[in-house]
């Protein structure tokens, strides 16, 4: 099978399937951009003690979760997702400048 289906078009689960995995795919390599930012700021930020950044943690889960609701994603969902999300980039920056520090 080589052409994806939209979602609503798709009438076998090997087509649903196929269009999953496509878009892991392309949601792994936006991933990989959004950590090339934390890559940015671990070098930008002049002290490790400015990672941790909660009042800007809330803007960016509350601006996913609205976003998500927009678009008629349960929103709750999406905010648990986003925390994981913005816990795993802080990790990641730390470690990228624990790595540039050192």
């Amino acid at each position: 099978m080589s052409d994806i289906l939209p979602g609503p078009d798709c009438t076998t689960m090997a087509e649903v399937r196929a269009g999953v995995d496509a878009l892991d795919r392309e949601l792994v390599a936006l991933l990989r951009r959004r950590f090339d930012y934390m890559d940015a700021a671990a070098r930008i930020k002049p002290a490790r003690g400015q990672v941790r950044d909660e009042a800007r943690k809330a803007q960016v889960i509350a601006q996913a979760r609205a976003a998500a609701e927009a678009e008629g994603l349960p929103g709750a969902a999406i905010a648990d997702l986003w925390e994981r999300l913005v816990e795993a980039s802080i990790a990641y920056e730390l470690a990228s400048f624990d790595e540039r520090a050192g």
